[in-house]
């Protein structure tokens, strides 16, 4: 049987625009995807501007790297060894204060890496020891953590390294009673809670 050539011709044309209907979408669902737009256009408008350094003040950014560096001087100086080495602090110290926040799985990773430059495991050890002993750390202040694992660090075998520093409540009038006596005060361990 043969079909008038009129409806030939419009399942030819329907074939053709469908091609064309799926081409289109494509291109469409390809422009969408690859046109960074839409994250322009959920920023509101009243964005603050950047905050600008106060000229008076150096960038803290800037001290850091300087910081760093004098600590690792510090401790090259003071630390006999391997361990006064500056990847070898710089690995340690991070081993130790993921250690005192619970994160071992990470700690163990780094001290991985801290044996394969040849670092002294004890020296590990002992820095770790040492902060334990000294009691709690305020978990908001990173920097007392960081003090005192450097402190530690440069000498292990002191349990306050940093006590000095960073006296508890109280503890001036402990530590001057204790200089009376010709003793020294020695930190209590803080219960640490959970």
């Amino acid at each position: 049987m043969h079909r008038p050539v009129a409806i030939r011709a419009t399942q030819r044309v329907g074939k053709v625009m469908s091609l064309h209907l799926r081409i289109l979408g494509a291109a469409i669902l390809a422009m969408t995807l690859a046109c960074p737009f839409t994250p322009a256009l959920a920023q509101s408008g009243d964005a603050k501007p950047a905050e600008k350094p106060a000229e008076g003040k150096p960038d803290a950014a800037a001290k850091d790297p300087q910081k760093q560096v004098d600590e690792f001087a510090e401790a090259a100086r003071v630390v006999s060894g391997p361990a006064g080495n500056a990847e070898c602090v710089w690995l340690g110290r991070r081993v130790v204060g993921l250690l005192w926040r619970d994160d071992l799985d990470t700690a163990f990773r780094h001290l991985d890496l801290y044996d394969r430059f040849g670092c002294p495991g004890p020296h590990i050890q002992s820095t770790f020891r040492c902060v334990v002993r000294q009691g709690h750390i305020d978990p908001k202040a990173p920097q007392t953590l960081n003090a005192r694992v450097h402190g530690c660090w440069l000498n292990p075998d002191s349990d306050s390294a940093t006590a000095a520093a960073a006296p508890a409540p109280g503890g001036a009038a402990t530590a001057g009673a204790a200089a009376k006596a010709g003793t020294t005060a020695e930190p209590q361990p803080a219960n640490r809670v959970r």
